[in-house]
This record gives C-alpha cells, sequence and structure tokens, in this order.
C-alpha cells in the first residue's frame, strides 16, 4: 500500500507538471522570491549542507560504514544492499531526467512556463533523491528496532533540509523536489523484491571464494620426494675417496650371528689347531700286527 501510495504521489507530480497546473505557477512564485536574497546569512552554510545529497561524497561515507559492517558480520549483504539502491537509483532518476528534459530556474525561458522536452536534467532532483536513499539505507539496514527509528528520523530529516536547500539556492524547481522525495522513497520501497536475487547473488560470490581458496591450497602442496636408498657402512680400512657403497632396496642382509654365542671372535672349525687327546683313539693297523705275528721277540738268556 505504501509503495502504490508513493507511486501515485509520483505521477500526479509529473501530471501537474505536464498540464502547467497551479504547481507550476507556484514553481515561478518561489523562484522570484529568491529566498537566497531573503536569507543571505546561511548561504554560506547552506552552500556545504547542500553536499549531503551529493551521489559521490556520501556514497563514499555510506559505503565506508557499510564495509565495516559487513567485515565485522562476516557477510557482504549491506555492501550488496547499497550497491542495489544506488543501481536502482540512477536508472530510475536518469532516465525520467533525461525523459523529460526540464530545464531548471537559473535556465528558464518562458515565464509561466514547464520548461519541458528543452534539454534540462533536473526533473525530479537528484540531490533530493540521492539523500533519501543514501540516508535511508542506514536505516533500512538497521539491527534493532530503536536503532531504525532514530535512523529513519534523520534520514528524513536530512532529506527533507537538502530538498529544500536546492530550492533555497535556486538551483530546483519546488515540485523537482517533491518529485525526488518520491522516486527516492520508491527506491528504498522497492529493495524487499530485490532480496532473493541479492542473497543469490551473495551465495553465488561465496562459492567463488571457496573455489579459489581450495585451488590455492591445491597449488601450495608440495610434491613428495623420491625414496633415498638405504646406506650401508663400509669398513674403516676404506680410502676416503671411494664412493659409498649403496645397497639397494630389499636386498638381502647377512645373517647375524647367534645371540647365545658367548662375545669375541669365532673362528671355523676347519681354521682350528688339532687337539691330541689322552690316549690313541686309532683303531689297530693290519699291516702292524702281521708284522708283529712273524717277527717272534729273542728269549731273554738264550
Amino acid at each position: 500500500m505504501l509503495f502504490s501510495a508513493t507511486l501515485a504521489f509520483y505521477l500526479a507530480i509529473v501530471v501537474a507538471v505536464l498540464t502547467t497546473s497551479w504547481l507550476v505557477r507556484f514553481d515561478w512564485q518561489v523562484m522570484f522570491f529568491r529566498p537566497y536574497q531573503q536569507w543571505p546569512e546561511i548561504h554560506a552554510f547552506l552552500d556545504y549542507w547542500v553536499v549531503l545529497g551529493q551521489r559521490g561524497p556520501t556514497a563514499v561515507m555510506v559505503a565506508a560504514w557499510l564495509g565495516w559492517r559487513s567485515w565485522r558480520q562476516h557477510t557482504i549483504r549491506p555492501l550488496l544492499t547499497f550497491g542495489a539502491a544506488l543501481l536502482l537509483l540512477n536508472v530510475t532518476v536518469g532516465a525520467a531526467k533525461i525523459g523529460m528534459g526540464r530545464l531548471g530556474p537559473h535556465y528558464a525561458t518562458t515565464i509561466g512556463a514547464n520548461e519541458m522536452w528543452l534539454g534540462g536534467d533536473i526533473f525530479p532532483s537528484g540531490h533530493t533523491a540521492n539523500a533519501v536513499v543514501t540516508w535511508g539505507i542506514l536505516a533500512y539496514m538497521a539491527s534493532t528496532p530503536r536503532t531504525r527509528r532514530y535512523l529513519s528520523a534523520l534520514s528524513a530529516v536530512v532529506s527533507l533540509s537538502v530538498g529544500l536547500t536546492t530550492v533555497y539556492l535556486g538551483t530546483h524547481w519546488l515540485s523537482d523536489v517533491f518529485l525526488g522525495w518520491a522516486a527516492g522513497l520508491l527506491v528504498l520501497l522497492a529493495l524487499p523484491w530485490v532480496e532473493p536475487l541479492l542473497t543469490r547473488v551473495e551465495g553465488w560470490i561465496f562459492d567463488l571464494r571457496e573455489l579459489w581458496r581450495s585451488r590455492r591450497a591445491g597449488a601450495a602442496v608440495p610434491t613428495p620426494a623420491a625414496p633415498v636408498p638405504a646406506m650401508v657402512p663400509q669398513p674403516a680400512t676404506a680410502q676416503a675417496d671411494e664412493p659409498p657403497h649403496r645397497e639397494p632396496v630389499g636386498a638381502a642382509r647377512p645373517a647375524r650371528s647367534p645371540a647365545y654365542l658367548a662375545p669375541g671372535p669365532h673362528t671355523p672349525r676347519s681354521e682350528r689347531s688339532p687337539v691330541t687327546p689322552a690316549g690313541s683313539r686309532r683303531p689297530p693297523h693290519s699291516e702292524r700286527a702281521s708284522r708283529a705275528a712273524t717277527s717272534p721277540r729273542p728269549v731273554a738268556g738264550g
């Protein structure tokens, strides 16, 4: 209902200007009144105050605040919402400015005319619409109802004062400001319909980030080195400049001596010196037995 009411107000302002109604005559009366000449003492202050409606400086300030919130909350939703609001603002307000081509008070040619289709770009007021969207987005992104109320009041004061300041300086008709308020409010009211698209965009960005991180992690894993063959210890008598002998992996190793043997060097049986037993173990020789039988010993005393 609020969006429909604001859209109806927007169309009513456009029709009132196109038909050169009482609203156009009131625009000329305000222009001839010349507020900047009636109250010149506030002119210097309002020259700076109107900067709060310029898109460049205000976008930088609000984007910095929303970027800090995105970093604290680990989400990019505030920045995406602000970017979508600025995109809608530029498309809708820019198309209306170029399409209707109204001239401003300083360039008016015919008294009482609506100054439409003459190549201007002031209808609706860009400063006013930008002030509504830029400061209203802070209230839209507020995290608590109390903060939302305070920021809504602050954005309303800033947008109303910026719009009236442009009328004071003579850069816009009053009808331009009315249409700028309606244009900015329509952008804010349309943001909830853009939220599903922003959710998909945020998920796509996070998926792309995770894919990039996984690729970086895969490229940083070192390649496993080739196995180094085992080294066989060389004897102490080997020459110092002789290259070490490498034993191939899987080669059979020499058998170790049993653990129950006594320590010390052990020589094989073939190298040991023979030991003569106590008493002869040799069998009797057949040749010697025959010789003893054929040659009897002499008889003593014979």
